[in-house]
């Protein structure tokens, strides 16, 4: 796929109409294309978007952005943010403009979607061993020489599946053996003697390529400074291992790979201590929630609480709510639930009320529990809430709140909807 027809494809999304598909936009906008919408610069407060209807900050989304790309440059990482957070193209190509190596991804629908819109370069997070997906990637790798896909193994008849269905390719299949973060921990290979047997099987086949070593420190049972730190080491030095035995002749550059979004303090520290190698190292980090980042999970796990003079994220996102009932002093129902709210990892956090086109914090005002359409509100004395009005919403844990929005407000400060975001789940 082109340059161009990356260009093409990201353009096509402004021309999709929007109609009862998207929720919480104008209904008067029914008929316009999207991007007409967002030349009107309506303003999310008064043009006419019905509640609940979540948006994200241009502001903030533009900072969370230019600080990790900071970050990475400084610590010599390459990066390729998880696009399983947002699996939003528009954002992906964002990303890649603020620098990333390319898009991590896990399933082959999102690598799919990926290449639909012109992502050059892919790093699986998952060992692949259905066929129909692995001849699908590989005559994507034979039709595009830009194309770069790297996938985890972690099992010996995992190779042996890669390597029946890929059969005749005519490019082999970057890999890396995926080192897991302990025993109990997910998915990986659990000793390094059994990842030698691993290597070992992808160097008998034709079809895959060794390229490195990769795993996910977030995994570390128990994980703290310490357990990461020694895992992170132990990857490095199967990494060094490999090389030394000879592993990766066939290669280019050798990847070291961790990093989710709670230990990239870490993973940039081990990673800076990675030895000279017989081949280049790509450094390679693979944070994804910072896009957006969050009130609740994330700000508690950022590394940037541990390192705040390296900078700060900003959450993102806000879910604009309704009161619709107010049955007692002690108890108020807002028009938004578990089918527009993350809830996987904490309940959402009242914020702000608007009434009249006045904002103030919403003292007094608590989310206690989720119904499928209503969230549930405790008020105290001082809340002051009434029938109609806003309460804004912060939210906990981004890969779950984009995922209950197929087109998403892209809000200046003022409430000036400046673009809207389409994702694919």
């Amino acid at each position: 796929m082109t340059a161009v027809t990356a260009a093409e494809s990201l353009a096509r999304l402004a021309a999709e109409r929007v109609d009862h598909r998207f929720k919480g936009l104008p209904p008067d906008a029914d008929g316009l294309t999207v991007g007409e919408l967002a030349a009107q610069r309506r303003n999310l407060f008064t043009g006419g978007f019905p509640t609940p209807v979540l948006a994200l900050s241009a502001e903030r989304l533009e900072h969370n952005l230019r600080l990790m790309e900071t970050y990475a440059d400084r610590h010599g990482l390459a990066f390729a943010p998880h696009g399983k957070t947002s699996m939003a193209p528009q954002l992906f190509q964002r990303q890649i403009e603020h620098g990333a190596w390319g898009i991590t991804l896990a399933v082959p629908h999102q690598v799919r979607v990926a290449r639909a819109f012109g992502t050059r370069r892919v790093f699986l997070a998952n060992e692949l061993v259905d066929p129909a997906a692995l001849r699908w990637i590989s005559a994507e790798l034979d039709a595009d020489p830009e194309f770069r896909f790297v996938a985890y193994v972690d099992s010996v008849r995992g190779v042996e599946l890669m390597d029946a269905a890929l059969r005749g390719a005519r490019r082999p299949l970057d890999v890396v053996v995926e080192l897991a973060a302990g025993e109990g921990a997910r998915t990986g290979v659990r000793t390094e003697a059994e990842c030698a047997a691993v290597a070992d099987a992808v160097a008998g086949t034709r079809t895959l390529r060794l390229v490195g070593v990769a795993g996910y420190e977030g995994e570390v049972p128990k994980a703290d400074p310490e357990r990461v730190t020694a895992w992170l080491r132990r990857l490095v030095a199967l990494a060094a291992g490999f090389d030394k035995a000879g592993r990766f002749s066939g290669a280019d550059e050798i990847v070291v790979s961790a990093g989710g979004s709670a230990w990239f303090d870490a993973v940039a520290d081990v990673f800076s201590e990675i030895p000279e190698l017989s081949l280049p190292v790509l450094k390679l980090l693979r944070s994804g929630a910072y896009v957006s980042h969050d009130d609740g999970h994330y700000r508690k796990l950022t590394p940037f609480n541990r390192v705040p003079e390296e900078g700060a994220l900003e959450p993102a996102f806000r879910l604009w709510t309704q009161v619709v009932s107010r049955p007692s002093a002690e108890q108020a129902f807002v028009n938004a639930g578990k089918r527009d709210a993350a809830y996987d990892l904490g309940l959402p956090f009242a914020q702000v009320i608007r009434r009249d086109g006045a904002e103030r914090p919403a003292t007094g005002v608590s989310v206690t529990a989720l119904s499928d359409q209503h969230a549930w509100l405790s008020t105290t004395p001082e809340a002051g809430l009434e029938v109609g009005d806003w309460v804004g919403l912060g939210l906990s844990h981004p890969c779950t709140s984009f995922d209950k929005w197929p087109l998403i407000p892209v809000a200046e400060a003022d409430g000036t909807v400046v673009d809207y975001v389409r994702t694919f789940f």
